[in-house]
């Protein structure tokens, strides 16, 4: 089966602009061309940009994609080392949830400065935002 970049698209979920990004990146193979230089994509391909983009949806770089994709492309390799980058990546992104409790709590306490209606001269989150001794914000 030999489809195009339209229906590879509607079958993936994925923008083709994506599509031909991953294929500039080299994450997805070359596809073939019809003689009207159309591109036509295989079964692989399809399998290919899903497995991707389930990678993309739990937050993982493009570099760990093509690593993961490395390990898939040769079956027989030990598996030891997607062990060790998926545990990377959970060490990540309990960082990043640490990071945004602690905003959740920022907003939150902003919140609070202003708690009724008023003129925004009077607006307790705009001073807050103003005021220099602001945590850490670049």
């Amino acid at each position: 089966m030999r489809i195009k970049i339209g229906e590879l698209s509607r079958r993936a979920d994925c923008p083709v602009q994506t599509i031909r990004y991953y294929e500039k990146e080299g994450l997805l193979p070359e596809p073939d061309r019809s003689d009207g230089n159309y591109r036509l994509y295989a079964d692989a391909h399809i399998e290919r940009l899903q497995f991707i983009r389930h990678c993309r949806s739990l937050d993982m770089s493009l570099d760990d994609v093509r690593v993961l994709l490395s390990y898939r492309d040769t079956p027989a390799e030990d598996c030891g080392d997607v062990n060790s980058l998926l545990d990377e990546h959970i060490l990540a992104v309990e960082a990043r949830m640490k990071e945004l409790t602690q905003l959740k709590r920022h907003l939150t306490s902003l919140r609070k400065k202003c708690t009724r209606t008023a003129s925004a001269d009077s607006c307790g989150i705009l001073q807050a935002l103003s005021d220099c001794s602001c945590h850490g914000a670049v």
